[in-house]
């Protein structure tokens, strides 16, 4: 056969923003080879007649560092044509590492990212210290997907300075031999093929016992530094969660963060981008921030999500009302003995007449998510709106709501990106990066790893925001050079052969279900999604229509030359 894989017929929309041409793909080993009218013959040809074939999407923004080691097809992602992610986001990464602050590193994850701390220490192998360590670790993993990741600033102040970088004194600066040190350890694992460097300095991400994550109110001299050792390696993004929030407006937060990331990217040449989102309470500040970010000629981006980001809510995990005594008895039970508890007249009394959980008025921003899944923050799908309707409390709506879907039912708290409007006109911006899905982070909160179907299925297929090959320019290429990981995101010759194979009429996403399929039996949200023939990473099919089907394809990705292998 001259051919590993031929995909006959599809519409190719090749990821580069080019109008999308009907013709053929084909594959020789991990490669793309050839693209047209092909004659060849193959192994294995795939009739992609009336679908579409895009590059894989690459996930510049997830939280699968700990995950990879007991999933190693990384869902709920690799369910939606995700087929690269970078991890390490947001500063917090799991090396560098002392042997005896593992477990601190761990805690710190879980207390800002929602993954259980017990899962991660029973999961991971913990066999490295250095950054370069860990990407050879991941090297030994069995990976359906893509991976590479950034550097994290709390791993790295942590291992430099202990305590001392966990200072509640704003402007704790470390030391000339403490700054040194994290430097090194920088270079180290920029040269090994980290993707970047990230921080944390939002006031949200806390350790455990409540004090800010290091690096929270480091100064500009020390990422600057930071930068500085990317300028000098010639690669690497600089990923900031900002300081936008606080006491008091916005803006002047907006206005500051903003002047330090232009200077890092101004300096040292390289990009930055950071975590944006509207809120209500905030106001237009996202629209600051877009601004000032266009003044930068491209170099600082920033990342938002094509969706509300809500809190989940389901009697298989936590409901509204469980801060109140006869809805907390319900935890702990299998749904079966919760569903029993709520059809049993007497408990479903006490349920609905607890004192406060009558919930009038409260419940007009948690919507119900149907099917379809849509997002769209329809006040007729709130819990409020629901329960006026039918004449009872939101308790009693939220009861009979589960009685009737057999405890299937989603409730969604939208607390970031709360406006479409917003949403849209972000999207649009071409200063922005899609990003901001989180995956594997917040895991019995949120589920927002499904962005690629929900971005297209939603803003493109039926709201027409943009033409298909600028939306898949946006998920592919656009991400991927970014981030500056080489040969990806295109379908072009050469490149490595990430492929999706989508019936676009048929793309969605199924409602999220609770599992528990993390280490000790901890609990998490999956999603998968419809409309998926085929995801093929690095030349071989992982899944079909949703289905491991044997292989794990996946490599980690490194920046630079790798040289150990000479390949990149």
């Amino acid at each position: 056969m001259d051919l590993d894989l031929i995909i006959r017929g599809g519409l190719v929309v090749d990821g580069t923003g080019n109008e999308p041409v009907r013709q053929d793909v084909g594959v020789s080993g991990d490669r793309i080879v050839e693209i047209g009218k092909i004659e060849a013959k193959a192994k294995r040809v795939i009739d992609a007649t009336d679908r579409i074939v895009t590059p894989g999407f690459v996930d510049l923004h997830t939280h699968l560092d700990a995950q990879i080691s007991w999933d190693p097809m990384l869902t709920s992602s690799c369910w939606h044509g995700v087929t690269s992610v970078v991890m390490g986001n947001c500063g917090v990464t799991f090396a560098p590492v002392r042997p005896h602050d593992r477990a601190y590193l761990a805690e710190m994850m879980e207390s800002v990212e929602d993954i259980p701390a017990r899962s991660i220490m029973e999961g991971l192998p913990w066999s490295w210290e250095t950054y370069g360590e860990y990407l050879d670790a991941l090297d030994l993993m069995p990976k359906g997907i893509n991976v590479g990741g950034m550097v994290g600033h709390c791993a790295l102040r942590y291992y430099a300075m202990g305590e001392r970088s966990l200072s509640l004194e704003p402007g704790e600066v470390p030391s000339e031999t403490d700054l040194a040190l994290m430097c090194a350890l920088v270079d180290e694992a920029m040269a090994a093929g980290a993707l970047g460097v990230s921080t944390s300095r939002t006031l949200r991400h806390r350790v455990p016992d409540g004090r800010f994550v290091p690096g929270t109110w480091a100064e500009a001299e020390e990422l600057l530094a930071f930068a500085s050792v990317l300028s000098k390696r010639g690669r690497g993004v600089f990923e900031v969660s900002p300081r936008f929030d606080g006491d008091g407006p916005s803006e002047p937060r907006v206005e500051s963060e903003l002047a330090w990331m232009a200077q890092v990217a101004r300096q040292s040449g390289r990009p930055v981008t950071f975590n944006l989102s509207q809120t209500d309470a905030q106001g237009d500040h996202w629209r600051l921030a877009l601004d000032l970010a266009r003044r930068s000629s491209g170099l600082v981006r920033p990342q938002t999500t094509s969706k509300s980001v809500g809190v989940l809510f389901a009697l298989a995990s936590h409901t509204p009302f469980d801060r109140y005594p006869s809805w907390a008895a319900l935890d702990g039970l299998p749904l079966a003995e919760r569903l029993a508890r709520l059809a049993d007249p007497s408990i479903r009394r006490s349920l609905i007449d607890e004192p406060g959980a009558d919930g009038r008025g409260a419940f007009d921003q948690f919507f119900v998510v149907r099917h379809p899944v849509r997002y769209d923050n329809n006040p007729d799908a709130s819990l409020g709106s629901i329960a006026r309707a039918r004449g009872v409390s939101p308790a009693e709506a939220f009861i009979d709501l589960n009685l009737e879907t057999r405890g299937e039912m989603v409730l969604a708290w939208p607390l970031l990106n709360q406006r479409l409007d917003a949403i849209a006109e972000m999207l649009t911006d071409p200063v922005v990066v899609l990003g901001l899905a989180d995956a594997g982070a917040h895991v019995g909160q949120v589920m927002d790893a499904s962005q690629p179907s929900y971005f297209l299925s939603y803003w493109i297929r039926e709201r027409g925001l943009m033409s298909i090959e600028e939306a898949v320019r946006r998920l592919t290429s656009d991400t991927a050079n970014f981030m500056g990981i080489p040969e990806r995101g295109t379908l072009t010759e050469g490149s490595f052969a990430d492929i999706n194979i989508i019936n676009f009429d048929e793309l969605s996403l199924e409602t999220p279900e609770f599992a528990h399929d993390f280490p000790n039996g901890a609990g998490r949200w999956t999603q998968r999604g419809n409309g998926y023939d085929a995801t093929i990473v690095n030349g071989e099919v992982v899944l079909e229509h949703g289905e491991h089907v044997g292989g794990f394809a996946g490599r980690v990705l490194r920046s630079g030359p790798d040289v150990r292998s000479g390949a990149m």
